[in-house]
Formats: C-alpha cells, structure tokens, sequence
C-alpha cells in the first residue's frame, strides 16, 4: 500500500524559472540588507521603502516570461497520479506550484501576489503595487496594508498542518533547498524521527544532507520529473 509523501521546497526549484534566489552567493540577500526590507522594524521605520522592495518582486513575478517550469510541472503530476495524500509545503512565495497545477500546498512563507491588513487582518489577492497611504477594503483603515509574506522574526503559517502531515508521511521529499531555514530545516528531522524515508533533490547537497536516507543532485528540472516518474512507476507495479 502507498503511503502519503510530503514534499518541501525552496528557491531552487523556481531559479529555473527565472525567480531570483535568496540565499545564493549572488541572490537577493547578497544586495539588499534582510534588516531594511524583511522585518517588521523595517516596516515601522520605513514602509515605503518595503513595500517598494516587494513591488519589485510582485512586478517580477507577473512578468510573462516567468511560467512554471518542468519541475513543478511533475509535482503537480505526482499530486494527481499518486495513490496516497500528496502535500506540499513551500517556502517559496510565488504562485508557479499553483499555476502548474498543485491544490494541496501549504505556503509557510506566504504570498506574494496577496496583501493583508496589519490592523484588521483581512488578506486577498494583490496584483499591483502596495503604497503606504492606500486604504483596507475591510477596515476602512489607511497605512497598514503589507505584503502577505513571512517576514524574519515572524512565525510561519499552517505549522500545526505541516507537522501533522509529516507525522502520517511514508516519504519526504525537500527540493531546491539551501536547508539552513529553520523551521523548515528541521521537516527532515521529524520527518525520520516518525520513520518516513527522506529525499532530497537538489542542485547540491543541503547543509542537512546527512539526514537524508537517498539523495541525487542537479538542476530540478532534470531531477525532479525523472524522480517523479519512478514514484509512479513504482506504485503501479
């Protein structure tokens, strides 16, 4: 009988895409100061210099250009096909899983393409730019509209969810991951302390690489699709 998977993923498998890295030598952290534009101090002091961060990063996104690519394609194959649950958790704050197909996806870092309301809560979907002065729908509030994104210091979304998921889980899969982002660095760990097999497919090895029980390295929109593919020709059988 197959049992359910929870699959991880992280900046890697959007980089082919197009979508800047965080956390690479050259990525967005490397040029921009995670204090000034990442934090909720940073938002107190300055929100209009975040929000024009996330507007640039939002105006990314939307970019034609930017699709889904081969990787997530597969995982939303693996969702549809598999005999068992399916979940994926993204660290990622763009929408290509849904685009390509995933339904039950967990986002713990947020959206992008959503605002919510510091003062009333409210989140729906955002697809122009965010300025300070701009109003709540809800609330009627004016000031306190945000990006719909985990910032550092704050905790991520759907935990208890995740965690469950990984309690249940046959397999774990973590793709495109550097691993060292807590508390998502640590799914590996739960994931073999409740007896999963753990995965990981990478373009290298992640600083957890010793918790994964199998492991193969290089670009996702390889890996992954060709990964997938034994999944489900192994469940026919």
């Amino acid at each position: 009988m197959t049992q359910p998977i929870v699959i991880l993923t992280g900046a890697g498998i959007s980089k082919e895409s197009g979508l800047d890295t965080f956390r690479d030598a050259d990525g967005i952290w490397a040029k921009v100061r995670i204090e000034d534009v990442a934090t909720p101090e940073a938002f107190a002091r300055n929100p209009a210099r975040v929000q024009e961060f996330f507007n640039t990063r939002r105006r990314g996104l939307l970019n034609p250009n930017i699709q889904p690519n081969a990787a997530h394609r597969a995982l939303a194959r693996l969702e549809a096909e598999w005999p068992s649950e399916v979940v994926l958790v993204t660290q990622n704050i763009d929408d290509l899983h849904e685009r390509a197909g995933s339904r039950n996806l967990r986002h713990i870092h947020g959206e992008l393409l959503k605002a919510r309301c510091a003062s009333c809560g409210d989140v729906r979907e955002c697809r122009a730019d965010l300025a300070v002065a701009m109003v709540c729908q809800s609330c009627g509030e004016a000031g306190g509209l945000r990006p719909h994104v985990v910032w550092f210091g704050e905790m991520p979304f759907d935990l208890d969810a995740v965690y469950a998921a990984l309690s249940r889980c046959g397999t774990f899969i973590s793709i495109g991951t550097s691993g060292n982002v807590y508390p998502a660095a640590g799914f590996v760990a739960e994931a073999r302390a409740n007896g999963a097999h753990t995965v990981e497919l990478n373009l290298e090895p992640s600083e957890g690489r010793t918790l994964f029980a199998e492991a193969d390295h290089g670009p996702a929109t390889s890996i992954v699709p060709a990964y997938v593919e034994r999944l489900l020709k192994a469940a026919r059988v």
